[in-house]
């Protein structure tokens, strides 16, 4: 995995540079001592992981996530334990306070390749995309279904629902799946509990997007990515 240390303290560098020493399984690409540093490797680089430290110069480090429209994977990495909350909100992988041992540093990491495994099997309800299709498992039936059809995920307690132009689909998954599944397909996270085509969308007015005659919630965190993809649009 490769991975960047954002942290306004040289011996943060240090320490966490000596912790991944340990594990083959990691590769520096890049150091960075402030949000503006940060952008520019990862513009360059194929980042995977994101060890962030959260107060910072200027810009903070979630501050600097939420710009972030697809995040690599994240360890936060803080001296301050009040900010977790918001931490697990923009789906960190751990939340490491200083000072932390090899060990408990360790446990993130395999957290960070346990994830990526999960990801890059196929699961049960959901298929890959081929061919512009997907195929989803709901009421024991596999539904196809075309990407560019889906106007919207919405997460249904340990279910999500997945409408499309001609139905809505009930199957056992999280909407993390999904989303890492559709987001190279012009699907967006807008909220923790919603995902959107953006082809589909007729409007944005305050915190609601407007999909047909369904208003879609805009989550706080999410708001960047929304007024970056306003942005790119006119642009």
């Amino acid at each position: 995995m490769n991975y960047v240390i954002i942290d306004d303290e040289p011996i943060a560098h240090r320490i966490l540079e000596s912790y991944c020493n340990e594990l083959p399984l990691l590769h520096k690409v890049g150091n960075a001592y402030n949000a503006l540093e940060a952008s520019e490797i990862i513009i360059k680089q194929k980042v995977d992981l994101i060890f962030l430290d959260i107060q910072m110069p200027k810009i903070t480090g979630f501050e600097f996530l939420k710009s972030l429209a697809q995040p690599p994977k994240v360890i936060v990495t803080t001296a301050y334990k009040e900010f977790a909350l918001e931490g697990y909100e923009l789906n960190v992988v751990d939340y490491l306070l200083k000072p932390f041992s090899l060990s408990r540093f360790l446990k993130a990491v395999y957290k960070v390749n346990e994830n990526n495994k999960m990801n890059s099997t196929v699961s049960e309800t959901v298929s890959e995309v081929k061919n512009g299709s997907i195929f989803l498992k709901g009421d024991k039936v596999h539904h196809q279904i075309q990407i560019r059809d889906i106007l919207f995920v919405e997460a249904y307690s340990n279910y999500v629902k997945v409408y499309s132009k001609e139905k809505m689909i009930v199957i056992h998954e999280k909407i993390s799946t999904l989303e890492t599944i559709l987001s190279k397909h012009n699907v967006l996270r807008v909220h923790k509990s919603f995902l959107v085509t953006i082809e589909h969308i007729t409007s944005i007015q305050g915190n609601r997007i407007h999909i047909q005659d369904y208003k879609i919630p805009i989550g706080q965190t999410y708001k960047n990515s929304i007024n970056q993809l306003i942005n790119n649009t006119k642009s």
